[in-house]
């Protein structure tokens, strides 16, 4: 008897920890989510085409550069139209490695 309660005890513990390492997981899951969310969103889009444009703005502006809020949609232009080509990009290196691995 005493060896039937043991065990159920180690059982009960076990799906105990289980549980617990379920829950871990799903609250990492979340945070994975929405890191990708964020990465993929609009608003981080908008964020760095805005700090690149200030940035290149205060620096040109800095060294006396001519017209440093026109010269600085150089770098901010080459920055969104980066990002507006890397994700065909992206699904055309996914299907070749996917490729490779089958």
């Amino acid at each position: 008897m005493n060896a039937d309660i043991s065990q159920q005890t180690f059982l009960e513990e076990r799906v105990k920890l289980l549980e617990e390492q379920l829950e871990t997981i799903g609250r990492r899951n979340l945070r994975v989510e929405a890191d990708k969310a964020w990465e993929t969103s609009f608003s981080r889009f908008f964020a760095i085409a805005l700090i690149t444009y200030f940035t290149m703005n205060l620096l040109l502006w800095t060294i006396g550069g001519p017209f440093p809020p026109i010269h600085a949609l150089v770098p901010t232009t080459g920055y969104v139209l980066s990002t507006l080509g890397l994700p065909r990009l992206k699904q055309w290196w996914v299907k070749k490695r996917l490729n490779a691995i089958q």
